[in-house]
C-alpha cells in the first residue's frame, strides 16, 4: 500500500477539474500526548495514539490555484526555490493529487507561527493544503478523509483538520484507513496556552529524521508506547473532569519522557537550548510559589505553557514576551 493508493481510493469518482482558486486556513496543534515513532514510514502511521490542543488563530493559510509552466510556492511573501527542501516536500505531496502530469499549482502559504522551529507549522501547513485542494477540486470529502490525506504529508497534520482537543487514533490496519483524528466532545474556555519562543530558527534536525533516529537507537524507546497509552487515558479523563492539575502534570511528564528517549539515543538528540532549561526551572519555581502552570515541548527548543485564565496576570509578569492563546475563545 502506497500513499498514491490511498489517494486514489479516497478520490475515486471525485471531480478532477480544478476551479480558479481556493483559500483555506488550518490551526497549528500542540500535542499533550506526543506522537513519536512510526510503524509505517511511507504512510506516516504512528506507533501510538496521541492527543493535541489547537492554537486557534495561529496556524497556516494556503491559497492554491492551477497555473501554467511549473509549480511555484511562496511562503510568507517570499518565493521559495524549487530546489529547497520545503518546496521539494510540497511538490512531492502535490504529485499525489495531480489529475494529469501536466497539472501544475501555484501555492501561496502564510504561517502565523515560526516555520520548522517546533511549533507544528508543518501540521497546519499540510492540513490547510489538503482542505484547499478539497475546495479547489470540489471533492466534497468529509473531515475523516481529509485527516487521512493530511496525515500523508505530516503525521501531526491529521489533527490540524480540527479545532480544540483532538485525538489521533494510531489504528492497526496496514492500509492506515483506521488511523485518523477526531475531536473530543469537550470545551474548556478557561484553558490557556502560552508560547515562549526561545529560537525561531530552523532546527538542525527535523522531526522526521529525529523520530527515526530515536526509534532505531534509543534504549529508552521500548518503554514509550506504554507510557503514551497511560498518559492518553489520563489526559482524556482529566479533560472530561476539567481537572487542570492532572492535565498539566500528565502533559509535562509526557513531553519530558519523549525528550528523554531522544537524549538517550546515540548520537544523542538534544533539541533544548540553555534558555529552554532556564525556562523549565522558572516554571517549576512558579509552581512552588503557588502558580498552577505546566509546560510541554515538541521537537524543538521552544516552550509551551499550560495554565488557566485566572493565572494569566502572573504568567505575563513572569514571562513578558509570552504569546497567549485561548483555544476555546472566539
Amino acid at each position: 500500500m502506497t500513499k498514491k493508493d490511498i489517494v486514489s481510493n479516497l478520490l475515486r469518482g471525485r471531480p478532477a477539474t480544478p476551479r480558479a482558486e481556493a483559500k483555506t486556513f488550518a490551526p497549528a496543534n500542540i500535542a499533550l500526548c506526543k506522537y513519536w515513532g512510526k510503524r509505517n514510514e511511507e504512510l506516516n502511521l504512528p506507533v501510538t495514539s496521541s492527543l493535541s490542543l489547537s492554537l486557534g488563530a495561529l496556524g497556516s493559510e494556503v491559497v492554491i490555484a492551477p497555473c501554467e509552466g511549473s509549480d511555484r510556492v511562496e511562503l510568507n511573501g517570499q518565493v521559495i526555490s524549487s530546489e529547497a527542501s520545503f518546496a521539494t516536500r510540497l511538490f512531492e505531496f502535490l504529485d499525489l493529487f495531480r489529475p494529469s502530469p501536466e497539472t501544475r499549482f501555484n501555492v501561496i502559504a502564510r504561517n502565523t507561527i515560526p516555520t520548522a522551529a517546533g511549533f507544528a507549522s508543518s501540521a497546519s501547513g499540510f492540513a490547510a493544503l489538503v482542505t484547499a485542494l478539497n475546495e479547489l477540486f470540489g471533492w466534497g470529502l468529509d473531515k475523516r478523509a481529509l485527516s487521512i490525506l493530511a496525515r500523508l504529508g505530516s503525521g501531526s497534520a491529521s489533527r490540524s483538520v480540527y479545532d480544540g482537543f483532538v485525538e489521533w487514533h494510531a489504528g492497526s490496519r496496514e492500509d492506515g484507513m483506521d488511523s485518523y483524528a477526531e475531536p473530543l466532545n469537550a470545551r474548556w474556555p478557561e484553558i490557556r496556552m502560552g508560547l515562549l519562543t526561545i529560537s525561531a530558527q530552523t532546527k538542525k534536525t527535523g522531526s522526521r529524521p529525529g523520530m527515526k533516529h530515536t526509534v532505531e537507537t534509543s534504549p529508552l524507546y521500548a518503554a514509550w508506547p506504554e507510557k503514551a497509552a497511560l498518559d492518553l487515558a489520563e489526559l482524556k479523563s482529566a479533560i472530561a473532569a476539567q481537572d487542570f492539575e492532572r492535565l498539566g502534570r500528565t502533559a509535562e511528564s509526557n513531553a519530558l519522557a519523549m525528550h528523554a528517549t531522544m537524549i538517550a539515543a546515540w548520537p544523542t538528540l538534544l533539541y533544548w537550548l540553555p534558555e529552554s532549561v532556564r525556562m523549565m526551572q522558572r516554571i517549576g519555581d512558579l509552581r512552588e510559589e503557588g502558580v498552577p502552570v505546566f509546560f510541554t515541548m515538541d521537537a524543538g527548543p521552544n516552550i509551551k505553557l499550560l495554565f488557566l485564565e485566572n493565572s494569566e496576570p502572573a504568567i505575563r509578569a513572569a514571562f513578558p514576551d509570552v504569546q497567549i492563546v485561548a483555544p476555546f475563545v472566539n
